[in-house]
């Protein structure tokens, strides 16, 4: 092979390799959906989006584990305890439309930056200041509770003992 046509060759195999792939969309007689790269009779050629990718920071860019644990314990160690006041553990109440108003507390009280945040069965459902988290249309059962407090990142640097509590709510028969 002559030089000159294998540059040409590998010219054109990268020309036609840079140009994005087509997607086609047919629908059979019987409604079935199929894709293809290849064209077929009455398939349409459809835009696909490009994939979404996310770059991770370098390694030197992130703060050490152990750096964070020890400001995490330092934050903590300010509060001697943060707990529930209501509801308290293993407490059954009625509440129609799933009303649940948690109030926690904490020895001593909040530094600035800080919050509570309240999660109900391991979802976090409300943060405050003021020790006060309302949830409204909470599942009739029995639920898990577990109250943190969180600087001005939300790194949890303070949890409290989990808690049990029922509602009980009226069934769509009654």
């Amino acid at each position: 092979m002559k030089p000159r046509t294998g540059l040409l060759t590998a010219a054109l195999i990268l020309a036609t390799s840079s140009v994005s792939a087509e997607v086609y969309r047919n629908v059979d007689a019987y409604g079935n959906v199929t894709y293809s790269d290849e064209p077929t009779e009455g398939a349409e050629a459809i835009d696909v989006k490009p994939v979404t990718t996310v770059t991770l920071p370098k390694p030197q860019n992130v703060r050490e584990t152990d750096k964070l644990r020890e400001e995490v314990k330092r934050e903590g160690s300010v509060y001697e305890s943060v707990s529930f006041i209501y509801p308290q553990n293993n407490q059954a109440f009625h509440s129609g439309g799933g009303e649940v108003r948690f109030e926690v507390s904490s020895s001593p009280s909040l530094q600035s930056g800080h919050k509570y945040e309240v999660t109900l069965d391991g979802q976090p459902i409300g943060q405050s200041t003021s020790g006060t988290v309302a949830v409204s249309n909470v599942n009739r059962g029995t639920h898990d509770a577990r109250v943190h407090i969180v600087d001005e990142n939300g790194v949890q640097v303070k949890t409290g003992s989990a808690i049990s509590f029922t509602v009980h709510r009226p069934s769509v028969a009654n």
